[in-house]
């Protein structure tokens, strides 16, 4: 992992880890947040670093080509124009088209204040939570940044503007990746489930730092969560044959996507589900609909899309899998966590060791091995780091 450490000309005393290689040797917004809080334990200096880089970056203005918004966190940042004509993709150097980047920067700057450590980081970044929040809750009076009169106005959504951004926003990121149970694509605007849960946290996080800083803005974000828990109970639950489960996301329409995918996973340790709600997540998360034996599926195997060797619909990514392993534990489900940390665990022995960006979905039941996803980056930041969470589980490290 030591190779994906990077510092800007700027701020040569801030690391940050490029999310992979060879494809994504650069700053990533939830890829370098990510692996930083799965790291959090083992060097705060990380955090503080990728805290402050990204901070540099922040959004200023409105900007629909670089989807950017006073206040909004970095998706991606380039040294040139990123054009990738066989996908349409045509992406500015500083690009903003994430729709998590934000809330997961304030959960690592409220993770980062809990730990005692780089407490004249976390002071220094005040200004910058401010406007960060300011974003979540929306500008403008639109609540959680949605787009008004759309399905999924009231939460944190996104839409491509200009036709040739990212049409998904989310880590799920590929055209595919949002899509109902019989194979239909979802329109925009778009909204995530994990994205609440960081949502819901980044809120309460945010809160308690502006109160330990006798910082005003802790009470209207605390009425911001509970509004956004209740508003996400409504409308995100739903039931099928296994019972009921939250949905991956709500398209334009406000409709929920009727098939589980490895999203609901995000959710856990949030705070956004109550006891039951994470139960039902605990178990739907081990059922063979979403666990290969191995890892998680991104997409049901009951869906029309599933397919285990795409780059989202079937697929088992190292980093998804850790972030639900951390939230069974956050939620006090040890069993459950111990058997997907086994998985990975297998998983790695296949590849050296060294977790890749993803693996085919192909179950342990039906493979021997777990099988390769040719294009894989390897390394990849947030894989590496899922080992701190494989070992915290299993008993072994910090």
């Amino acid at each position: 992992m030591a190779g994906l450490r990077l510092a800007t000309s700027a701020l040569p005393d801030a690391p940050f880890l490029a999310a992979g290689a060879p494809w994504y040797f650069t700053l990533f917004g939830r890829d370098s947040l990510w692996a930083a809080r799965l790291l959090l334990p083992l060097d705060a200096g990380l955090a503080g670093g990728t805290l402050r880089t990204l901070a540099a970056f922040q959004g200023t203005r409105s900007g629909p080509a670089a989807a950017e918004e006073p206040g909004k966190i970095l998706h991606e940042l380039r040294s040139g124009e990123l054009v990738l004509e066989s996908q349409g993709l045509r992406l500015p150097p500083v690009y903003f088209g994430a729709v998590d980047s934000t809330p997961l920067w304030l959960c690592l700057l409220g993770e980062l204040r809990r730990t005692g450590e780089e407490a004249d980081v976390v002071r220094a970044l005040l200004p910058n939570a401010a406007r960060a929040a300011k974003w979540l809750r929306g500008a403008g009076g639109r609540d959680a940044g949605a787009v008004p009169g759309s399905g999924a106005e009231g939460f944190l959504s996104y839409r491509d503007a200009t036709g040739h951004g990212l049409s998904n926003q989310g880590w799920k990121d590929s055209r595919d990746a949002m899509q109902s149970r019989d194979g239909r694509q979802a329109n925009g605007p778009i909204a995530l489930s994990g994205v609440q849960g960081y949502a819901y946290q980044a809120a309460l996080e945010t809160a308690d730092l502006f109160d330990a800083y006798g910082e005003p803005g802790g009470a209207a974000l605390r009425d911001f969560a509970a509004a956004l828990r209740q508003r996400f109970r409504e409308s995100f639950w739903m039931q099928n044959d296994g019972g009921r489960f939250p949905a991956m996301a709500l398209d334009g329409n406000g409709e929920p996507l009727d098939v589980p995918g490895s999203n609901m996973g995000h959710l856990l340790g949030t705070g956004i589900l109550d006891a039951d709600e994470a139960r039902l997540v605990a178990d739907r998360l081990l059922s063979p609909e979403l666990f290969s034996g191995y890892g998680l599926h991104t997409l049901s195997r009951e869906a029309a899309g599933f397919w285990p060797f795409s780059y989202h619909c079937g697929s088992v990514w190292s980093h998804d899998t850790a972030i639900a392993i951390r939230g069974l534990l956050a939620e006090g489900f040890g069993p459950e966590a111990r058997i997907l940390a086994q998985g990975l665990l297998a998983a790695a022995g296949s590849f050296g060791h060294r977790l890749p960006e993803l693996f085919a979905g192909v179950g342990s039941a039906d493979s021997g091995v777990a099988v390769p996803y040719p294009a894989s980056c390897h390394p990849q930041a947030w894989s590496s780091a899922a080992a701190v969470v494989i070992g915290q589980t299993l008993g072994v490290g910090p």
